[in-house]
């Protein structure tokens, strides 16, 4: 088998995938959810990096959130232009997806 026959059968697979995992939502709405997960995952991400400061001591997402101050939310609010407490992080959200009832 070609290079170019496995590719287009590996591509065929994928989408079969795709496509039972989406069921019957509509592909635009999939696409929508997916892309909106990454980007918070994104988010959550860069800002667990801001805040640490790349301080291997510091794991942001397993602080409460009542250690977080006004004044360190009112500083990555005018650095970064948006906050995430550490319980809103995408890592301790997904933790927790298949027991919240929210």
């Amino acid at each position: 088998m070609t290079s170019t026959a496995q590719r287009a059968e590996l591509q065929a697979k994928i989408w079969k995938i795709a496509n039972d995992v989406r069921g019957s939502v509509d592909g635009w709405d999939f696409k929508q959810f997916v892309l909106g997960t990454l980007f918070y995952r994104f988010i959550s991400e860069n800002f667990t990096n801001y805040i640490e400061g790349g301080d291997e001591s510091i794991n942001y997402a397993s602080l409460s959130d009542e250690v977080i101050s006004p004044e360190i939310k009112d500083d990555a609010i005018k650095t970064k232009g948006y906050f995430i407490y550490p319980s809103q992080l995408f890592v301790n959200v997904a933790k927790t997806a298949n027991t919240n009832t929210i």
